[in-house]
């Protein structure tokens, strides 16, 4: 990232992006362009909406990001519903057989891997059942914190739009977004009014098939996007999602260990079996802060987050994911039951 910054609109611009993009594809597990947006992930929730959804939006929410898929609906004057569970608990897809019964909704939003509970939900299920009870309606997904950690099957699933941020599974510094969608959702794009500019899907497939960027990159991240895509090609994507799966299984026996051996009462919020494999949100009992432990490792020198959300004060979140590795997560294990125990 310290190389000299190249000129965006050159041939040594357009030689990078043809390298990325077929390994993005991958990554994704699609045949179908992927949008580089020089953005947060948020963006591209936005830009969701605004290609996809010219009126009415059905949300999936068990979080604060499935919310904030439904909040980006309304304030981009979408008609939008919600279907709500209670944070820790995932969206089913027997929950949305009613709910699309009467038609009339053009996409539903849901997250993948919900980064403030924890939950992994079951996507390829709730896409199925879309297409079941609605044919029309897009399924428009967050993989936020799943893509690069877990199975993510664009194609195999019927996703049609999925995106993600650099600096989770990635493991990029933060700054850029990825995302794809069906050949389905891009034609109705373009005959979606007020799609804007910077977000438009027309834009980002033109920018894709001249091997450019659709607006001034962060060139600078786009070669540490390159350099990336290569070290995960080199890992292998399967043993990349094994290690995180080993991460993810690690941090849930610890938990148990804290609370059968040590007779601590915490507990892992989401439930076996819809558990994230790149983030796990711990519940601490009446007398622990979730922010007073994450200020305590952070004194050394380990970075852990505090609940999100009405979480903060009630659970702690252990994300294990990206280049991590087990030996780093137990380091850290270590030092955190430490400071649960009053020890450290």
């Amino acid at each position: 990232m310290v190389r000299p910054v190249i000129g965006h609109r050159g041939p040594a611009m357009e030689a990078l992006m043809e390298r990325v993009q077929p390994r993005l594809r991958q990554l994704f597990r699609t045949a179908r362009p992927v949008y580089v947006s020089t953005s947060s992930a948020t963006g591209l929730m936005e830009s969701a909406i605004r290609n996809c959804a010219p009126q009415r939006v059905l949300s999936l929410v068990c979080g604060a990001f499935s919310e904030r898929f439904y909040k980006i609906a309304v304030a981009c004057g979408r008609e939008a519903d919600r279907i709500d569970v209670d944070f820790g608990e995932s969206n089913e897809p027997g929950q949305l057989i009613d709910a699309l019964g009467g038609g009339g909704y053009d996409a539903v939003t849901v997250v993948h891997s919900e980064t403030s509970t924890g939950v992994l939900n079951p996507l390829g299920e709730i896409a199925a059942a879309v297409r079941e009870a609605s044919p029309g309606t897009l399924v428009l997904v967050d993989c936020v914190t799943s893509l690069a950690a877990t199975p993510v099957e664009v194609d195999d699933w019927g996703l049609d739009f999925a995106l993600t941020g650099s600096q989770k599974g990635m493991a990029l510094p933060p700054g850029l977004a990825f995302g794809v969608a069906s050949q389905r959702a891009y034609e109705r794009s373009l005959e979606t009014p007020g799609r804007g500019l910077y977000f438009s899907f027309e834009a980002f497939e033109g920018a894709v098939a001249r091997n450019q960027t659709a607006n001034t990159p962060a060139a600078s991240l786009l070669y540490a996007l390159d350099v990336q895509l290569e070290r995960i090609e080199a890992e292998g994507l399967e043993a990349r999602w094994a290690r995180h799966r080993a991460m993810a299984e690690r941090t849930w026996a610890w938990v148990d260990e804290m609370r059968e051996g040590r007779g601590l009462d915490l507990r892992v919020l989401a439930a076996e079996g819809r558990r994230s494999p790149s983030v796990t949100c711990v519940a601490v009992p009446e007398g622990l802060s979730g922010v007073e432990i994450t200020r305590r490792m952070a004194e050394r020198g380990y970075t852990i987050a505090s609940g999100y959300g009405k979480l903060k004060e009630s659970t702690f979140r252990i994300g294990h994911m990206g280049d991590h590795t087990i030996e780093e997560l137990d380091a850290l294990l270590e030092e955190l039951a430490s400071v649960i125990t009053g020890r450290g």
